[in-house]
């Protein structure tokens, strides 16, 4: 394994740096402790210990070691909404552990879930092992003993929440064993922890789910909830959650209505268009301002110049070009054609 040291005077400033994100000011938000994280420019020889010393700062202590003697590479960007905690972390092969000893000196109580995007992970804990592939997420106990491989590198989400939260949510039920589910392989996927697995990403990237505003630390623990109770109770907005992941998910399907959407999410359509109207926007209404916004997109995108009109209305599920063009100056102010020759002009001079 790799050996972890520290030479006197180097790297001394290569710690995480600390900021405000950047975002909403949304009554029920709140600004992030956001810290982040790089390798790059670290002495090989100090890289392991600034890692886990960053990683207990801004996320879960951990023993890291190196699979060989290769130097780390790592980087993290953490975002702190409340006491709950968003990361995106990509590195190079690695073992992290958290076993019995290492727990009691370092205590989280806390629950995470880790969310593979790339790098298989093995994780051991006391009943056993799992495999845990790209598109697949776990959730843990952060304070029963585990340890992660990664012998070809990672790059993951990280959401992690307090115990007593998960507690509540749960209905007292601790987590004794880990749960490996499916956030991205199609009819696999939990649609709850693909909702979740959406607010993350869009929550490490500033940006609202699809594009909007959003509470991300109240919308994580409604859909955890719901997770929790496998989307058979929860309150309106996991659902809501869940039902606009959907619509991304399927946007583009001129069939997409708001009875699949409910099917899909195991909802009566009754309930999905009562939380949609608590919302203040019907399911029909929020699928076609989520189809001109992503028309819009395309039609200022320089690639797609050549691309007729038609066959984007198409693409982005619209059946009749001439609805299209009607609901898009409506929306916009001008004509598919001509926002997209403003575009491609650039601004005025």
């Amino acid at each position: 394994m790799g050996n972890k040291h520290v030479d006197a005077g180097q790297g001394s400033a290569a710690g995480p740096e600390e900021s405000a994100e950047p975002g909403s000011s949304l009554p029920g938000s709140r600004q992030a402790r956001q810290l982040r994280f790089s390798t790059n420019g670290i002495a090989a020889a100090n890289r392991l210990d600034l890692w886990e010393h960053h990683n207990a700062r801004a996320l879960i202590p951990l023993d890291i070691r190196t699979m060989d003697e290769s130097p780390l590479e790592a980087r993290e960007v953490s975002l702190g909404y409340g006491s709950l905690r968003f990361a995106g972390v990509t590195g190079s092969a690695q073992i992290v552990e958290r076993n019995e000893r290492f727990i009691r000196r370092n205590p989280t109580d806390a629950i995470a879930v880790f969310f593979t995007l790339q790098g298989e992970a093995l994780f051991y804990h006391r009943d056993g092992h799992e495999s845990v592939k790209p598109g697949q997420a776990i959730i843990a106990d952060a304070d029963l003993p585990f340890m992660r491989g990664f012998s070809r590198g990672l790059k993951e989400m990280v959401l992690t929440i307090p115990r007593d939260a998960y507690m509540e949510l749960s209905g007292g039920q601790p987590l004794l064993k880990p749960r490996v589910l499916d956030f991205n392989h199609g009819a696999a996927s939990n649609q709850q922890l693909r909702a979740l697995a959406r607010l993350v990403s869009d929550t490490l990237a500033g940006q609202g789910a699809s594009g909007r505003p959003a509470c991300p630390e109240g919308s994580a623990l409604e859909l955890l909830g719901h997770l929790i109770a496998g989307g058979h109770s929860g309150s309106g907005v996991g659902h809501l959650a869940t039902a606009r992941s959907y619509i991304e998910d399927n946007l583009c399907d001129p069939e997409l209505g708001a009875p699949r959407i409910a099917a899909g999410i195991g909802i009566s359509e009754r309930h999905l268009s009562r939380i949609f109207a608590e919302a203040g926007e019907p399911p029909g209404s929020y699928i076609r301002e989520r189809r001109l916004e992503l028309a819009r997109d395309l039609l200022s995108d320089p690639a797609r110049h050549a691309t007729p009109v038609g066959a984007i209305a198409d693409q982005v599920g619209f059946a009749s070009q001439g609805y299209f063009a009607r609901a898009f100056k409506a929306r916009f102010g001008s004509s598919p054609l001509a926002l997209r020759r403003q575009a491609l002009q650039g601004p005025a001079r």
